[in-house]
This record gives structure tokens, C-alpha cells and sequence, in this order.
């Protein structure tokens, strides 16, 4: 080995081995000596040399290194001892392709506050302080305005989309949320139904994965079920004590009430997400997160926080919650371990409250976070004590992000606009 960093006779030395997953960057997993004082950038150029001596590429690869499933963001003798690891063993340190940092698109200029933001493909749903939701595309063009709402629009969900028309759903601090049918090809939108039965402004809506059930969370401390079909008939069998006759009378038969109502939260909810088709969670100002029973109607955990919730987001990739909190610090979450607490890591680098996050749809490790520091983060989960990147450019405070488009990370915030990043894979 011809590299400086193992020739450093004057400090110690430990062994490692190179172990990966990605099979077309396997190197040769001898132990190697190296100096207990190297970081990652001195483990890139050795992994590097390593793969031009085995001819597996010409090229310089920024790598990133885990030891015990945590990423290496110090020196190695710091890392391993913070993790009780001996120096006298063979540490095993796996390198990944580093992710590839984001790139800034479009900047999507709106007349007030961006409170929300949802994307389906090349669709972009954005709701507004001025009471409107509007629609874009990926690329910036701007398709449409909705008015309807008479207060702020809080939360915006996609029910279903498709070539030729698409549902979605918009909360609202005027205590209603409305199902919208828009029609793509003629791009007109129309009011189908008008969800009725909160007794205080909303802040959360979330649909279920097959697109036929919706849940909302309400400052007056109440969940609420409602279904999404655009059935009229629909609304005869819903427990909150109305009649389809009665209703059909008003709003043009447009009037939905709720198929369930629970109680448990004691403030207002800020977050709502399905982690099955039958399982919801919420997370709320008054400290808690609660994962409910949507068939039965009850709570069947209740998780304690030391400050209030402002968001949370559920990974089906690793069957785990994130969470944004008052304390400016973000929380993953496993509810189903069994072993030790069930907060397995906290994020610590905004500097003010946390009102978004979001997973990726496509890579477990991966989420954004969106903070009142203006700033948007790219988050591995392995790494709790840096974010990979800031995603820069917003000049006020963050409400809200999405990447449920893999190719596209979205944010709209206090500065009127909305912000569109573009990330590569790394493999």
C-alpha cells in the first residue's frame, strides 16, 4: 500500500476491513493498518486506491464510511470509542456511495404564505395563507388557482391520480376540508365534497395508501375518518347522527360528515399519517404521538414526548416514524421495539422549531426536514449528528416539504414560494 496514511510510524495503529454492499465496489476485505486518527476523507482516498489496483474503475468515487451502523463524522479513534468498540480488533467499516447533493430547480412564486405542499408525479399541490390551493408542474408552470376555502389552507393530500383526471383532498383552518375531482385534460376543477364536523381549524389531513379513506387532525383535539369516494349514496351509513336526505337539501348535496370521530389528544393535532390501511398516527401539541385503530375506533399506543409535535412522517421501508418537535430537534422512532427506548436516534442542527419532515418514498435511510431557521435538510438516519446537505434558498420560515416524487424535494414556507430541489440516485 503506497498511501501516506499508513505510514504514520508516530501514532497508533488499529486494523480495519472494507466491507460493502455494493458488489461492483468490493475491494479485497484483507485487514488493513491504519492510523487510529484517520476520518473519512483519508478512508475515501485509500478505498479509492484500493479499487484502481483491483481495475474496477478509473474514476474517484466520494464514498461514505458506517462503523456500527452510524456514520463516521469524526476521527475514527473518537468514534469507536464513543461505541465501546476495542481498538484491538478488526473493525469492520462499510462504505456507501456518498449521496449525491441535490440540485436547485425551480423557485414557485405564490401571493402569501406556502403552508403545504404534496406531489404526485409531475404534479405539485401547494396550499396558501390566502385561503386558495393551487397546482403545478414539476417544471414551474402553474396550472391552476382554487378558491373555496375561507381561511388558511393548513394541509393538502393527493387521493388519486392518473392520465386523465385526479382527486385531492385540502384541510383548512375554516374547520372544512374539501374533496376536489379535476379534470386534466380540460384542467377544470370542481368541488365534490365539503367534509364537515370539526369544531376548530384544521391542520392535517392524511390519506390512506388505497386512496379511499381519509383521516384529519383538528385544533379541536379530535380525529376524524371520512371517505374519499365521490359516491353520493356514500354518506348513509355515517355515524354522526345526519341523514343523507336531510343533508342533500344544503350545500347541493355536497356535505360530508365524518364515519368516525376519536378522542384522546388533549391539544391541538399536527400530524396525521396512515401506517397501514387500518393504522393511524398523529402527533400532537400536547407532547404525545397516538397510534389509533381506525376499524375499531381506539388508541393503541401512546408514545410521550418532552415538547410539542409539530409533524411526523411513517416509513413502510423501515416501518419507522419521524417526528419534528418544539425543541428543534428531529426523532426517529421504532414503536414496535422491543429492546431499550423506542427513540433510536436524534437530529441536531436546526437552530429554530421543526415543522416538517419527510421520508423519502424510496430509500429507508433518507428524509427532509423543513425548520422556522428557513433552512431545509437532507437527513441520513445513520448520520444523527449532521444533515448531508442544506437544500438553501428560502428566506423565511419553512412550513412544509415532500419527496414523494424520489427525482423531486419540495418546500413551501413564509416567503411566498415554493422551492423545488432535484436529486440523483447514487447507485
Amino acid at each position: 500500500m503506497s498511501s501516506a496514511i499508513t505510514d504514520d510510524k508516530d501514532v497508533a495503529q488499529m486494523q480495519i476491513r472494507f466491507i460493502t454492499k455494493q458488489e461492483k465496489y468490493t475491494v479485497p476485505n484483507y485487514p488493513l493498518s491504519v492510523p487510529t486518527t484517520v476520518v473519512g476523507s483519508d478512508l475515501n482516498i485509500l478505498v479509492n486506491e484500493l479499487l484502481k489496483e483491483s481495475d474496477l474503475t478509473t474514476q474517484e468515487i466520494e464514498f461514505d464510511f458506517l462503523i456500527s451502523s452510524e456514520f463516521l463524522r469524526t476521527s475514527l479513534i473518537e468514534h469507536i470509542c464513543e461505541r465501546g468498540i476495542s481498538t484491538e480488533q478488526v473493525v469492520e467499516v462499510e462504505y456507501v456511495e456518498r449521496h449525491p447533493p441535490p440540485e436547485p430547480q425551480d423557485c414557485l412564486i405564490h401571493d402569501d404564505w406556502v403552508s403545504a405542499v404534496a406531489v404526485s408525479g409531475k404534479w405539485i399541490l401547494t396550499g396558501c395563507y390566502d385561503n386558495t390551493v393551487h397546482i403545478w408542474t414539476s417544471k414551474g408552470k402553474h396550472n391552476l388557482v382554487i378558491p373555496g376555502h375561507t381561511s388558511p389552507v393548513k394541509s393538502v393530500a393527493w387521493i388519486s391520480v392518473n392520465d386523465e383526471n385526479a382527486s385531492f383532498v385540502s384541510a383548512s383552518q375554516d374547520q372544512t376540508a374539501i374533496i376536489w375531482y379535476w379534470n386534466i385534460s380540460s384542467n377544470s376543477v370542481d368541488c365534490v365534497h365539503i367534509c364537515k364536523g370539526h369544531e376548530r381549524g384544521l391542520e392535517a389531513v392524511g390519506v390512506n395508501d388505497n386512496g379511499l379513506l381519509m383521516a384529519t387532525g383538528s385544533w379541536d383535539t379530535m380525529l376524524k375518518i371520512w371517505s374519499t369516494t365521490t359516491d353520493e349514496d356514500e354518506d348513509d351509513n355515517d355515524d354522526d347522527g345526519e341523514s343523507a336526505a336531510k343533508r342533500s337539501k344544503k350545500d347541493h348535496g355536497k356535505t360530508r360528515i365524518p364515519k368516525r370521530t376519536m378522542k384522546g389528544h388533549k391539544e391541538a393535532l399536527s400530524g396525521v399519517v396512515w401506517s397501514d390501511k387500518n393504522e393511524i398516527v398523529t402527533s400532537s401539541w400536547d407532547h404525545t404521538l397516538r397510534i389509533w385503530d381506525s376499524e375499531l375506533g381506539g388508541i393503541k399506543q401512546e408514545i410521550p414526548g418532552n415538547k410539542s409535535f409539530f409533524d411526523l412522517d411513517y416509513s413502510p421501508l423501515s416501518r419507522t416514524l419521524i417526528t419534528a418537535s418544539a425543541d428543534r430537534h428531529i426523532r426517529l422512532f421504532d414503536p414496535r421495539s422491543k429492546e431499550g427506548s423506542i427513540v433510536k436516534a436524534t437530529f441536531t442542527s436546526h437552530t429554530q422549531w421543526v415543522q416538517s419532515v419527510r421520508w423519502s418514498s424510496t430509500d429507508e435511510h433518507l428524509f427532509l426536514s423543513g425548520a422556522y431557521d428557513n433552512n431545509v435538510k437532507l437527513w441520513d438516519s445513520r448520520s444523527p449528528k449532521a444533515s448531508l446537505f442544506d437544500l438553501l434558498g428560502h428566506e423565511d420560515k419553512v412550513f412544509a416539504c415532500n419527496w414523494n416524487n424520489p427525482k423531486l424535494m419540495v418546500s413551501g414556507g413564509a416567503d411566498n414560494t415554493v422551492r423545488i430541489f432535484k436529486t440523483k440516485s447514487s447507485n
